[in-house]
């Protein structure tokens, strides 16, 4: 009878404790990383057909293609696991390869305005329609995991929730941050007495 009274009391506490607050939390924020996921691999699923059809435009910019390639194939080796949403630096790995291939892809289409024929193509035209509702899908899906993180890190960091994180081991997770901070954060400098 003592020993029901026990697991029944242990239940409760750890009930009102934030437990399985931490167990619904962590799960929503595994699976919306899971979608980030999932519009990343869009995204380099993408790439090889954009870069071949932009080679058919035999005047493109051999650079441009072979940053773009090799971005990809960065971005693609990275092996992201569960544990990565624990670990700091292997997080900002991560992030620093997409966003090393969200620049390299903004820098090919900024260079296929130079090239009527190559603008002209469907299948590029279709292939860079569907790199935009990629990206706007991907920006969703960081939205998402972003707001899953920052109810997990409230209850983590918040008493008396976050005595049962240390006790159980449910750290801050670390989230999206912006690479160039220091620049966008910075006014833009404008002066009206330059010419054209």
């Amino acid at each position: 009878m003592k020993r029901w009274l026990l697991i029944i009391f242990a239940a409760m506490a750890l009930s009102g404790c934030g437990y399985n607050d931490f167990q619904r939390l962590d799960e929503q924020t595994k699976s919306s990383w899971s979608e980030v996921l999932n519009q990343y691999q869009r995204r380099a699923d993408l790439v090889p057909n954009l870069v071949a059809t932009v080679k058919g435009e035999a005047s493109f910019e051999q650079d441009t293609l072979t940053k773009v390639v090799e971005a990809r194939a960065k971005a693609t080796s990275i092996q992201v696991t569960p544990e990565t949403l624990n670990n700091p630096d292997a997080f900002a790995k991560f992030q620093q390869a997409q966003g090393a291939l969200s620049g390299a892809l903004s820098r090919l289409m900024a260079v296929s305005e130079r090239y009527p024929d190559l603008k002209a193509n469907q299948s590029f035209r279709d292939l860079r329609v569907q790199l935009e509702g990629t990206e706007n899908r991907i920006t969703v899906a960081r939205n998402r995991y972003i707001q899953a993180v920052q109810e997990y890190n409230v209850l983590a960091r918040s008493f008396p929730t976050n005595l049962t994180g240390m006790a159980f081991g449910y750290s801050a997770k670390p989230t999206f941050a912006v690479q160039n901070e220091a620049q966008i954060s910075a006014p833009p400098q404008v002066d009206f007495n330059k010419t054209k």
